[in-house]
C-alpha cells in the first residue's frame, strides 16, 4: 500500500513533470499549515453533531417549517421520546446556536435561528440537486 508521501510524490511528478524530496516536504508542510488553519477553530462541528441526532434534527426541522415560535408542549408530540429527552434536545439546539428560547411565565417558546434555517434550506436545495 502506498504511503501518503509516495502518493503525493506521484501527484507532484505528474503536475511538475519531475519531483524531488524537497518538493514532497514542501507540499506536506503546506498541507499541515492548511490543516492548522482549517481546524484551528472548528466552530461548525458542534452544529453538525447536534443535527446528527434524529430527535434534535426533527425538532429543528419542525421549528424551521413552522416559521413561528412553538411551545415545548407543542413540540413534544412531534418526537417519540420522553419529555426530559425533548428538553435536553432543545437545550443542545440552543447551545449550538440553532434555536432560541424565550420564557413567558411557566411556558418556554422556541424558534429557529437564521443559522438553522439556512443550513436546513441548503440541505433541502442539495437533496433536490441529487
Amino acid at each position: 500500500m502506498a504511503t501518503t508521501s509516495d502518493r503525493i510524490r506521484r501527484l507532484l511528478s505528474e503536475q511538475l513533470g519531475e519531483c524531488c524530496d524537497s518538493d514532497v516536504e514542501q507540499r506536506l508542510d503546506e498541507l499541515n499549515d492548511l490543516a492548522d488553519t482549517a481546524f484551528a477553530e472548528d466552530n461548525a462541528r458542534p452544529v453538525f453533531a447536534v443535527l446528527g441526532n434524529e430527535t434534535r434534527y426533527r425538532l429543528a426541522r419542525a421549528l424551521s417549517v413552522a416559521g413561528e415560535e412553538l411551545c415545548v408542549c407543542e413540540l413534544e408530540p412531534l418526537v417519540d421520546v420522553s419529555e426530559s429527552a425533548v428538553s435536553h434536545a432543545l437545550a443542545d439546539l440552543v447551545e449550538a446556536g440553532l434555536i432560541t428560547r424565550r420564557k413567558d411565565g411557566n411556558w418556554r417558546y422556541y424558534t429557529t435561528t437564521s443559522l438553522a434555517d439556512n443550513l436546513l434550506a441548503t440541505a433541502d436545495d442539495r437533496s433536490t440537486d441529487a
